[in-house]
C-alpha cells in the first residue's frame, strides 16, 4: 500500500507549514509519498492550498513521491506538459491521475486499486484493497 502524507502532514494538521517545500522533503525522508498543492500563476510555479505561497520550479515537482494535486487549469497545463504526476478536481467523486490512478474524494466510495483521501473524514468501501490512503495522520496507516 502507498501511503501518502497530505500536505507534507504525517500526524495531524499543521497549517504553517502544510505545503512548504521544507517539510514535503521532510516527510519524503521518511520514506512517504506526498500530495501537494500547486498553482500557476503568471508561468511561474507555486505550492499552497488555498493560495499560492511557495515558489517552486519544474524539477522540484519532478519527484516520483509527489503527487501533486493542480489548483487551477494553468497549473495542469504546466505539469501535464512536463510529465510531471498530477491531477485536477474540485468536488468530483473521483478522478484520474495522469498515471491513471483513481484519486477518490473524501467520503465517497471506494474501488479496487484507488487512493483513498482522508479516510479519518470516512470512506465508503474496502480500505484495504485500496492502492494508497492519502492521510493528515499517515504515521497511523504504517
Amino acid at each position: 500500500m502507498i501511503l501518502i502524507s497530505h500536505r507534507g502532514n504525517i500526524n495531524g494538521k499543521n497549517p504553517e507549514r502544510e505545503n512548504s517545500p521544507e517539510y514535503i522533503k521532510e516527510a519524503i525522508a521518511l520514506s512517504y509519498d506526498v500530495e501537494v498543492d500547486v498553482w500557476c500563476k503568471d508561468e511561474k510555479l507555486f505550492l499552497g492550498h488555498d493560495c499560492p505561497q511557495y515558489e517552486v520550479d519544474i524539477s522540484f515537482l519532478k519527484n516520483d513521491k509527489l503527487w501533486c494535486h493542480c489548483k487551477n487549469v494553468e497549473a495542469l497545463r504546466v505539469l501535464i506538459e512536463n510529465d510531471v504526476h498530477c491531477f485536477y478536481h474540485k468536488s468530483d467523486d473521483a478522478t484520474l491521475t495522469s498515471t491513471n490512478i483513481i484519486w477518490t474524494f473524501p467520503r465517497k466510495l471506494l474501488v479496487e486499486d484507488s487512493v483513498c483521501v482522508l479516510p479519518e473524514l470516512g470512506y465508503d468501501g474496502d480500505l484495504s484493497k485500496c492502492l494508497g490512503i492519502c492521510s493528515d495522520f499517515i504515521e497511523e496507516y504504517r
